[in-house]
C-alpha cells in the first residue's frame, strides 16, 4: 500500500451553508420560500383561462430568458427532459440516416432507444467516460442525436462549430444540464430539450421542448414509422398542434410546480438574466477547478479542459492507494466518503452516477453559491485523508 502524500487534514470548522449538491433534482434558488408561491391557481383546471394564461406566461418567460430565436416554439410536455427528448425522437426520426453521439449514460440511453425503435442506418460515435467522440465524423446530411452536456460524465461540448448551418439533417439536442448554464448557438440545433429541475432548480416531472423552424417543417411533412401515444403527439391533420406551445399542455401539469418555476424565473430576472446565470455556474466551476489544480489526490474526469462541465462537475480519485483497489472496493470507498460528508451535513448526493467511474459528482448550476463550493473542498480533503488513514491502518494489520 502506498503512503499518502497529502498528510493529515484537520477536520474543518466551517460548513457550506447549503449542503445540497445533487445533480437532479437540484438546489432551489437563493431566497426560495414555499410560502411565497402564488396559490390562487391550485385546485383549478389547467384549462381554465387564468391557469392556461399562467402556463403560457411560463413558456414565454422561459423562452425569453434562454434567448430562443424568433420562429422557435417552446412547449411544456410530460415526463421531464426524458419525455421531451423521447417525444422528439419518436416524432421526427426515420426519414434520414442518424448519427448518435454517445459518451455517457443518457446519451447511451438515447442510442439504445434508437435501436429499440427499429430505426435503420444508425451510426454510433462513442467515447469512454471522460472524453468526447470524434465530432469530425458526423455527416451533415444525417440527423444527429446528442446531449450538450454529459450529466453523468461531466463532459460537455465546448462549442457547436463542427455543425454546419447549411446541414441537411436535423440536430436533436438534449440540453437538460446545459440550458441556462452554458451558451448555446441555436443556429446549430433544431430541437432542444431540458427540464425545470436542473439549472433553475425547479420541480421534476415537467419537460421543455423547443422546436426550430426546420423541426416544425419535418413534423408537418414526416409520417412517423409507428403509431404515437397521445403524450407524444405533436401534430393533427399534418399540422403542428400550436396549442401545446401556448399553454394547452398535453396532460395535466402541476400548477404548484408551475408557480415554483415562476419563482425561479423571477429570481433569474432579478440577478441579471441569462448572463448572470452563466456567470454563477462558471464561478462555481472555477472555485472547484482552483482546488483540483492544487490537490494531488483528485482530478477531473474530463480529460480535455475545454470540455469540463460547469454544472455536473465530475471528479476522479487518482491517489495510488485508491487506484490500487479493485472496482468494487473503489465504489465502496466513495460510498463511505460520501456517507461521511452527508452525516456531517456538509454535502448530500455527490457520489458518481451508478454507471460512471467511481468518484464524485458535484452540481455547479446557477442556484449553487460559489462560497458553498469553496467551503466544501476542505471537507473533501478531510474525508479522503480519513479514509486513506483507515485504509493504511487496515493494510498494516493484514
Amino acid at each position: 500500500m502506498n503512503d499518502s502524500n497529502i498528510g493529515f487534514v484537520e477536520k474543518p470548522r466551517v460548513r457550506p451553508i447549503d449542503a445540497r449538491f445533487s445533480s437532479g433534482p437540484c438546489r432551489k434558488h437563493p431566497g426560495w420560500d414555499l410560502s411565497k408561491l402564488t396559490t390562487e391557481h391550485l385546485g383549478r383546471s389547467h384549462r381554465a383561462s387564468d391557469a392556461k394564461a399562467r402556463l403560457a406566461l411560463a413558456i414565454e418567460r422561459s423562452s425569453q430568458l434562454l434567448g430562443l430565436p424568433e420562429g422557435w416554439r417552446l412547449g411544456i410536455v410530460p415526463g421531464s427532459d426524458t419525455g421531451a427528448f423521447e417525444m422528439a425522437m419518436w416524432s421526427l426520426l426515420g426519414s434520414r440516416a442518424i448519427d448518435a453521439l454517445v459518451w455517457e449514460s443518457f446519451s447511451n440511453d438515447w442510442a439504445t432507444d434508437l435501436a429499440s425503435l427499429g430505426l435503420a442506418n444508425v451510426t454510433l460515435h462513442k467515447a469512454d467516460y471522460g472524453a468526447l467522440p470524434d465530432l469530425s465524423r458526423v455527416d451533415d446530411s444525417n440527423d444527429v442525436v446528442m446531449v450538450y452536456n454529459g450529466t453523468t460524465s461531466g463532459v460537455r461540448l465546448p462549442n457547436l462549430d463542427w455543425i454546419s448551418e447549411n446541414r441537411e439533417g436535423l440536430v436533436l439536442c438534449d440540453a437538460t444540464s446545459a440550458a441556462y448554464a452554458m451558451p448555446i448557438d441555436f443556429s446549430k440545433v433544431d430541437v432542444l430539450t431540458w427540464s425545470w429541475q436542473k439549472v433553475l432548480g425547479g420541480e421534476a416531472a415537467h419537460g421543455m421542448l423547443a422546436l426550430g423552424p426546420r423541426a416544425v417543417e419535418r413534423l408537418e411533412n414526416h409520417k412517423p414509422l409507428r403509431a404515437l401515444p397521445k403524450i407524444f403527439t405533436l401534430t393533427k391533420n399534418d399540422a403542428l398542434i400550436e396549442g401545446i406551445f401556448k399553454g394547452a399542455t398535453i396532460n395535466t401539469p402541476s400548477m404548484l410546480a408551475v408557480e415554483d418555476l415562476h419563482s425561479a424565473l423571477d429570481w433569474a430576472d432579478e440577478i441579471g438574466g441569462l448572463d448572470a446565470l452563466h456567470a454563477r455556474s462558471q464561478a462555481n466551476f472555477e472555485a472547484l477547478d482552483n482546488w483540483v489544480g492544487k490537490t494531488d489526490w483528485v482530478d477531473w474526469l474530463a480529460d480535455d479542459a475545454t470540455t469540463r462541465s460547469s454544472t455536473s462537475m465530475c471528479l476522479k480519485i487518482v491517489h495510488p492507494g485508491f487506484t490500487e483497489l479493485d472496482t468494487d472496493a473503489q465504489i465502496a470507498a466513495v460510498k463511505s466518503i460520501v456517507g461521511k460528508l452527508a452525516k456531517e451535513n456538509v454535502a448530500f448526493d455527490i457520489a458518481h452516477y451508478r454507471s460512471a467511474p467511481a468518484g464524485f459528482r458535484i452540481w455547479g448550476g446557477a442556484t449553487v453559491e460559489e462560497s458553498d463550493i469553496a467551503q466544501l473542498t476542505p471537507w473533501l480533503d478531510w474525508a479522503f485523508t480519513s479514509f486513506l488513514t483507515n485504509l493504511t491502518i487496515g493494510a498494516a494489520h493484514v
